[in-house]
């Protein structure tokens, strides 16, 4: 496949994901919290072992998740993702579903030495805002209530570039810079009465967040070759992202919407303040163990104390607390030569526990999943794919809970497309 074909053929991929995906992510009532729901930097194929990758060098997968093990990439690589969510959720009497899907990564990286340093370019969406309640409340001094509706959209996105060196034959370092920006949008109105009779407006409060800032973090991987058997690796590997402080606006609007055309017929700006948004340090370590193109199984950590979270609007601060999450999972090729292609598939298990940053109704609120996935190749390429099942939270400690499904699919692209060709 020539170099433009597949610049043409990426190019109408993302324009194709991005308009069938885009706005369209999965409503959650856990997204309330801070900057929203975080996403991690897994890609399809480490979904499909429960997002592990601190510690495994792959050739033909870019590593997402330590930019030391880059250097193992002897190809142009450029890999795509895209995720669909199916989510129920419940109170323990009633039950609601939430479809979506968005936009997972879009990354490239290549090689600056054969097998010595490498750098890789990306975006992907770090967090997400999406909920959406109807409730009533009573008013104050009356025995009426009010229905009222809160809503909150938008999220943070990262623009990375990572580079990793091979320092020694079995160590390796790397470092990330990434540019976090992203809008988050958040309402609360209520229809007004009057003597038992709906006036027709709606007021409401319009807190509008707007965050922009630069994030580093280091990799370090160490790699043996034969510890055990023949052709058999053991790999380490750790990451560490510095705490990030992000310039932040932050407006407050409020608001009269006609509640039978709903349009808005009134905004009067309430305040206007200028702070920061401080994201937490991320720590995260992985072991793994397996033979080169056959199979391999590991384990990661990460830890993240979202206490010290600080944000310019301090309601977002509240019920936030430590998070941490451990995921083990594996991969076996059964024939990478074969002429079957069933033979040639890379077929992923795995399962992760994560305690997440939420406090609901007082409590820790805990995520717990079981991956599959498969990667099929077409050369050098290959279709990514990974599925996951699992809950968050329950209805006995947080009062609700969410059982969901999730698709990940990739592509991944392997090239040598900035290899200038010679001919005697």
């Amino acid at each position: 496949m020539s170099v433009n074909f597949k610049v043409i053929f990426c190019t109408a991929l993302v324009v194709l994901t991005y308009n069938l995906v885009s706005a369209q992510a999965v409503k959650s009532p856990f997204t309330t919290f801070g900057i929203g729901d975080v996403f991690g930097s897994s890609m399809a194929h480490n979904q499909g072992m429960g997002g592990v990758g601190y510690s495994q060098p792959q050739v033909l997968f870019l590593n997402n998740q330590n930019p030391a093990l880059l250097p193992y990439n002897v190809f142009s690589v450029f890999q795509a993702g895209i995720i669909a969510e199916d989510v129920t959720l419940s109170n323990g009497t009633t039950s609601g579903k939430s479809r979506g899907g968005n936009l997972n990564y879009l990354a490239l990286a290549f090689p600056l030495k054969f097998r010595k340093a490498s750098t890789a370019i990306g975006i992907r969406p770090y967090s997400k805002v999406n909920y959406s309640f109807s409730y009533t409340e009573p008013i104050e001094n009356s025995n009426q209530t009010v229905p009222v509706s809160e809503e909150g959209t938008g999220g943070i996105t990262e623009l990375y570039w990572n580079n990793g060196f091979l320092i020694t034959q079995n160590f390796s370092v790397g470092v990330s810079a990434s540019y976090l920006f992203g809008n988050i949008v958040e309402s609360y109105d209520g229809q007004a009465r009057a003597e038992n009779q709906q006036i027709g407006f709606r007021v409401g409060i319009k807190e509008d967040t707007y965050a922009k800032g630069f994030q580093g973090g280091i990799g370090l991987a160490y790699t043996i070759d034969s510890l055990t058997k023949k052709n058999h690796r053991f790999n380490v590997g750790f990451v560490y992202k510095v705490r990030a402080s992000l310039n932040t606006d932050f407006t407050t609007d409020l608001y009269t919407i006609n509640a039978l055309s709903g349009d808005t017929v009134l905004t009067q700006r309430l305040s206007v303040l200028n702070g920061n948004i401080t994201l937490p340090a991320t720590v995260g370590f992985g072991i793994s163990y397996g033979r080169d193109r056959k199979w391999n199984a590991g384990i990661d950590i990460t830890l993240q104390d979202w206490r010290n979270f600080r944000s310019v609007n301090k309601d977002e601060e509240k019920s936030l607390t430590n998070s941490w999450r451990i995921a083990a999972g594996a991969e076996i090729i059964p024939d990478i030569i074969s002429t079957n292609l069933l033979k040639r598939i890379t077929y992923r298990a795995g399962f992760s526990y994560e305690q997440l940053p939420f406090l609901v109704n007082g409590n820790n609120v805990s995520d717990f999943g079981i991956n599959f996935g498969l990667s099929i190749p077409a050369g050098r390429s290959s279709i990514d794919l990974g599925l996951r099942t699992g809950r968050r939270g329950n209805v006995s400690d947080n009062q609700l809970s969410e059982q969901y499904w999730k698709l990940y699919l990739g592509l991944s692209l392997n090239d040598q497309w900035f290899i200038k060709r010679k001919f005697d």
